[in-house]
């Protein structure tokens, strides 16, 4: 029985394969490569050779994909990719301290950007790569070094360390209240006054969605068959923010994200504290175990967990009631 090749395949030769394998055609990727398309055909009949099966069907006019090479396309793309960002990433960082966050757009929006120019003035010398994406990252990703994570406490790890948890409010412009009390709009002054807006809803699939809903809301609050006069829905929870400043409607908002905007006056909670509910899931900080702990890691995770308790005291959480919260994410 022949014992399969163990060497490591050409880099060149998975380049070639790329370009080829993206554009479909070796002469064009030839003009990309700045090789002759006889260079690239002698790549990658190497490749083929060292694989032991054909990559490409080569017609008259077109040049298609086999399955061995749809299979080591779908391979080699993201290597590729994670190789060259690495790459860049090190000809830019010239030995500045860096770090890596990744977290949801809506967390980095609403709460980490506006916070992140004091970080700035308290270390101007550290880097903040930031990755926001509703798309889980995995925690063994080599390019992370933190992760900020919406989820529930059953699918965090056990060294994930609690931030605040979620309290949900209605929350409307003053423009909008002050339309209502003056009579040139509909009043705002009871839960049984929605019927007259615009309920800006987060259009969400997920299983922490429920709990964001404005129906589980309106059913605690006596309303449970109130129809408003139209739903809005909206992918992201930062859309359903600027929707409400903008007098667009009414946002079922999480306060840990806005609490800077009741502050400051852009938004106001039209039923008060009391309409106040909570969520089922928490707010996460995530340390991924392969992340080396150097003084600009230690400094970002250190100013996240001040700026988490100063969040709290905002919110007025009470301690402990956030890591109660049932054990899906955002």
């Amino acid at each position: 029985m022949n014992t399969p090749p163990r060497r490591p395949l050409s880099l060149d030769g998975l380049r070639a394969f790329e370009a080829v394998a993206r554009r479909l055609s070796f002469s064009a990727a030839a003009d990309e490569l700045y090789l002759t398309q006889s260079a690239v055909s002698r790549q990658i009949k190497s490749l083929e050779q060292e694989l032991g099966g054909s990559l490409f069907n080569r017609g008259t006019r077109r040049v298609e994909l086999t399955t061995a090479g749809i299979a080591l396309q779908q391979a080699v793309v993201p290597a590729l990719e994670r190789i060259d960002r690495t790459v860049r990433q090190l000809r830019v960082q010239r030995g500045r301290e860096h770090v890596n966050v990744s977290t949801f757009a809506s967390f980095a929006t609403l709460w980490l950007m506006p916070r992140l120019t004091h970080f700035q003035q308290l270390h101007p010398d550290i880097d903040i790569r930031l990755s926001a994406s509703d798309k889980l990252v995995e925690l063994d990703d080599p390019e992370v070094d933190l992760v900020l994570r919406y989820d529930f406490q059953r699918n965090v790890p056990p060294h994930a360390e609690l931030m605040f948890g979620e309290t949900l409010s209605p929350m409307a412009s003053p423009w909008l209240l002050e339309q209502g009390r003056s009579g040139r709009a509909p009043p705002l002054a009871a839960p049984a006054d929605l019927a007259a807006h615009a309920l800006l809803e987060e259009d969400d699939h997920r299983p922490s969605a429920a709990f964001l809903s404005w129906r589980r809301w309106l059913k605690l609050h006596g309303q449970p068959q109130l129809e408003p006069r139209r739903w809005v829905y909206l992918n992201y929870t930062h859309q359903q923010v600027q929707g409400a400043v903008a007098g667009q409607g009414v946002a079922l908002a999480r306060l840990p994200l806005v609490h800077d905007l009741v502050e400051r006056g852009e938004l106001v909670e039209p039923f008060g504290p009391a309409a106040r509910i909570p969520g089922e899931t928490c707010y996460w900080l995530i340390l991924l175990p392969q992340a080396r702990m150097r003084p600009a890691l230690r400094a970002f995770a250190d100013w996240v967990r001040d700026e988490a308790a100063r969040t709290r005291a905002a919110i007025a959480e009470q301690p402990g009631t956030a890591a109660d919260a049932p054990g899906a994410s955002d």
